[in-house]
């Protein structure tokens, strides 16, 4: 029978593993701790969430007298003091039908959009439409457009064009946050969120940041937030007074319904 085996020192170079590390010996305190890593293997294994005092007190309530500082000893030598995080987890959303009021402030659209400037600064844009005529109130653009910025905003819109019935919306953190939430409830504004991965059922601001999307945000190479502002207060009035709208009879959203009070200024440069 013919003999395969290998010195010690060729078989470590075959697989690359030093002649060190083949000679090392399993640290003593793998073996003193096996006890207490099987425990915690357990725990973690049952109850993923569980940070590490929830652990300790858990083990010291199944009798286990170990100090809780070579608990923790062990429980980082296992990576578990690494951060966990969980996905959010949004409340249940009814579907909400998508009909168009047949009034002005019946019900408006709110939605998000990003993009980044030429140099690599990313900013982000906050459309608000009014979906009776599918006018554009307002594009707010910024680098942070945080909870209450959107609740300025829309301040601003309600002092020019009075209040909305509702507002229809997505489960982004700036419109599901407290702040945002509490000040809908106190101007007795319903909130129809829409159903988490279901963009089609805010349909008329998706329609609306295609077009915008494509006439100005892919249409240019912007070097700074200003000239984006510029660009976009002009899209924005050509859009609601000239632009022909295929829903609304190929005829402006103005023209179709028109609006009694018009802002001076573009409403997107109002919490400027």
């Amino acid at each position: 029978m013919t003999d395969h085996r290998l010195p010690i020192r060729r078989a470590c170079q075959i697989v690359r593993l030093s002649r060190a590390a083949y000679y090392r010996r399993p640290p003593a305190s793998m073996d003193r701790d096996r006890d207490v890593i099987e425990a915690l293997n357990r725990l973690v294994t049952a109850y993923g969430r569980w940070g590490f005092w929830k652990c300790y007190d858990r083990l010291r309530l199944d009798g286990h007298g170990w100090n809780h500082k070579r608990v923790h000893r062990v429980y980082c030598e296992l990576g578990l003091n690494l951060p966990r995080r969980s996905k959010r987890r949004v409340p249940q959303r009814l579907r909400q039908p998508l009909a168009a009021p047949a009034t002005l402030n019946g019900t408006w659209a709110l939605d998000f959009m990003h993009d980044t400037l030429y140099g690599g600064r990313r900013f982000r844009t906050l459309n608000v439409i009014d979906e009776g005529n599918r006018e554009g109130l307002a594009i707010e653009i910024g680098t942070s457009i945080p909870s209450a910025r959107v609740v300025r905003v829309m301040e601003q819109l309600i002092d020019l064009h009075g209040r909305p019935s509702a507002v229809r919306l997505d489960n982004g953190p700036e419109l599901t946050a407290e702040t945002f939430v509490d000040w809908c409830q106190r101007r007795g504004i319903a909130l129809r969120y829409i159903q988490p991965g279901k963009p089609d059922q805010n349909a008329y601001i998706e329609r609306f940041n295609r077009s915008y999307r494509e006439e100005v945000l892919s249409a240019y190479v912007f070097e700074s937030i200003e000239q984006v502002r510029v660009l976009t207060d002009d899209w924005l009035r050509t859009y609601n007074e000239e632009r022909p709208h295929d829903s609304l009879g190929r005829v402006p959203p103005l023209t179709f319904l028109p609006r009694p009070i018009r802002p001076v200024e573009s409403s997107y440069r109002l919490s400027t």
